[in-house]
């Protein structure tokens, strides 16, 4: 197939390692809801991230996919399929914790699932369109994942450094999300890197990010409210009320803070912007050879 996209001038760089899929074994029984007993709040919302990541790494395999016929260069194209294994693994995982932890707590996760579903099939999906049109989408499709991947490996370093044991963090939950968040480290330059390689230029990135910020901010408030109001120990509370206590959970070092989200999120409107600045691959190696998620899976 002939290749419709400009090459772009910047070199693309191999990924620090050769990336693929770590196989990983965790034993959901009686795992609880409140992972961290202190701070229910903010167990949910981390917990919200198994409602949105099965369909959203679904979306970039699939996106993925349907790049990969136009690619031509071998570094591009061996980090793409690494990123593939990686993101199908985490979808695979993250809906075995739908399966397993919160239908064991009778909880229904089908109608925010569902919504995801629309969003991330329907949505950000490809579309019976035109050629011209099919690869203008591709590549907005592209610079979408490169702003969330922005965000993922930020949550990915924050979780590996932050000291949630002291919020006594149950140690298969912390596991999970550190596991993940090391790949997310570990891959942190493949989407952004595939983005440029099929034209994605700084305007287009830039107005990305600006969309992709409230989205991913409204999906998580929205995820942390519905399993709230679900969860049979706390009251049901509108969004007032659970802003001012996620607030809180920030304050006391139980989630990440909104200046350095900001400051994060400010920084990939740098037109020198390198997300190989986000994050240790040194970190995330270190902490993937001792998952013990990862050793059982090796076993």
């Amino acid at each position: 197939m002939r290749v419709p996209f400009r090459r772009a001038a910047r070199t693309v760089r191999a990924p620090d390692v050769a990336l693929a899929a770590r196989n990983v074994k965790f034993d959901w029984t009686s795992a609880p809801l409140h992972w961290m007993p202190s701070e229910p709040i903010a167990s949910h919302v981390v917990n919200s991230l198994n409602l949105l990541l099965p369909e959203g790494e679904r979306m970039f395999c699939a996106t993925y996919r349907d790049a990969l016929p136009y690619v031509r260069d071998a570094t591009v194209r061996e980090a793409m399929l690494g990123f593939i294994g990686q993101e199908s693994m985490h979808a695979e995982t993250h809906a075995k914790v739908l399966d397993q932890v919160f239908a064991a707590h009778h909880i229904d996760t089908a109608p925010y699932t569902r919504q995801m579903e629309y969003v991330f099939r329907n949505s950000l999906g490809a579309r019976e369109d035109g050629p011209r049109q099919a690869q203008t989408r591709l590549v907005e499709r592209l610079a979408f994942i490169a702003s969330l991947e922005h965000f993922f490996a930020w949550l990915g370093d924050w979780i590996l450094n932050a000291d949630l044991e002291k919020h006594g963090a149950e140690p298969r939950v912390l596991d999970l999300f550190r596991w993940h968040g090391a790949e997310e480290v570990e891959h942190r330059s493949v989407a952004h890197d595939v983005a440029i390689y099929f034209g994605a230029g700084y305007l287009r990135r830039a107005a990305m990010m600006l969309i992709v910020i409230p989205i991913l901010l409204s999906l998580l408030v929205r995820g942390t409210k519905f399993l709230v109001n679900q969860d049979p120990e706390l009251p049901n509370m509108g969004y007032p009320t659970l802003i001012r206590k996620i607030l809180g959970a920030m304050w006391r070092g139980a989630l990440p803070g909104i200046p350095a989200l900001l400051i994060s999120a400010g920084s990939t409107f740098d037109p020198r912007y390198d997300p190989a600045n986000v994050g240790s691959t040194e970190q995330a190696i270190a902490y993937l050879a001792k998952s013990p998620a990862a050793r059982a899976a090796a076993q």
